[in-house]
């Protein structure tokens, strides 16, 4: 949940479009200041991603393996993507993802966690979901595997080998970091979760 700003303080005073793409679009927005003045924040705004913690009955979390460019190398992660097919609820959007990355369906979803990737500049929130109950599955229909994809490697961790890697280093993605903690949080102390129609 985010908590808004008193009335009349942070009021966008103007936006510049200074990039338009696919999956972002950079503003530069003048911002009124609460003690006067105002001051330029450069912000990308995103259309959203969803994350799957899928746990097996053995404790095992799926991870991913996957090339990705910005840092120049390979990271684990859990599967993943965007929030880019035109009138999906997240929810399907993540049993889609895990279709198309996994292989994989799940008979139970919750969510489990809401988080903003780096809210200091982007607007990005990733929905992550605890799938439980998993079976394989064949791709979607019309699904092509490409780029990236082709070169992904899809593996089944013990979840306290995986937090283990967390730690040490070894997962460093950040969606991928949240929702392994979280699933061992869950399965240590069953806490009630969020309905995964939730937001």
């Amino acid at each position: 949940m985010v908590e808004p700003a008193r009335p009349g303080e942070y009021e966008v005073l103007a936006t510049e479009t200074l990039h338009e793409g696919r999956i972002i679009t950079l503003v530069r927005d003048t911002v009124a200041m609460p003690g006067g003045g105002h001051s330029d924040r450069e912000v990308v705004r995103h259309i959203g991603a969803v994350c799957v913690a899928a746990v097996d009955d053995e404790d095992r979390v799926v991870m991913v393996r996957q090339y990705r460019h910005p840092v120049g190398g390979y990271l684990w992660e859990l599967p993943a993507g965007l929030r880019d097919a035109d009138g999906e609820p997240p929810l399907a959007t993540a049993q889609r993802e895990l279709a198309e990355e996994a292989r994989l369906s799940a008979e139970r979803w919750s969510l489990l966690v809401t988080s903003y990737s780096t809210p200091g500049f982007c607007s990005e929130q990733v929905l992550v979901y605890l799938a439980e109950g998993l079976s394989e599955v064949e791709r979607p229909e019309g699904f092509t595997v490409e780029h990236e994809e082709l070169d992904m490697t899809v593996e089944r961790v013990p979840l306290a080998d995986a937090v283990a890697r967390v730690l040490s280093g070894g997962i460093r993605n950040s969606s991928a970091v949240i929702g392994v903690l979280a699933a061992a949080q869950v399965r240590a102390t069953k806490p009630e979760l969020r309905p995964a129609d939730a937001e």
